[in-house]
């Protein structure tokens, strides 16, 4: 409990005010991609108000259902032999856009992935 400096006052408690704790919107855009399903759930869950952290964490969980349907469907795809050159790719490919998304959302620039931003952007807007 918080008591004021003021010596006359000094056994009256301060009301706690009931914040939540402030992170930048930019910390929580790039923090939506940390884990692209999971954590941009728990961000859509906690952000009400942000538009631009909202839209992040949207195209989060766009993008993380899109990555692992891909991966699925290479990974399928072993028995044909294509998988084993598909696969890593989509890895790879995969990981660099995971990270190019974050770098983004952290320097607050709202970058739209082709067809899933488009998803994300009318979810938000809604």
């Amino acid at each position: 409990m918080c008591y004021t400096k003021n010596m006359e006052e000094a056994t009256t408690p301060i009301s706690p005010k009931s914040q939540k704790p402030q992170i930048e919107p930019n910390v929580m855009a790039s923090l939506a991609y940390a884990i692209p399903l999971v954590m941009g759930v728990v961000v859509i869950l906690t952000e009400k108000e942000n538009k631009f952290v909202r839209f992040h964490a949207f195209q989060s969980i766009i993008f993380g259902l899109v990555w692992m349907g891909a991966s699925a469907i290479a990974q399928s795809l072993y028995v044909v032999l294509v998988g084993l050159i598909l696969s890593p790719l989509i890895t790879v490919a995969g990981v660099a856009l995971w990270f190019f998304l974050m770098w983004k959302a952290y320097n607050n620039v709202e970058y739209q992935l082709p067809f899933v931003g488009k998803i994300a952007h009318d979810q938000v807007n809604r």
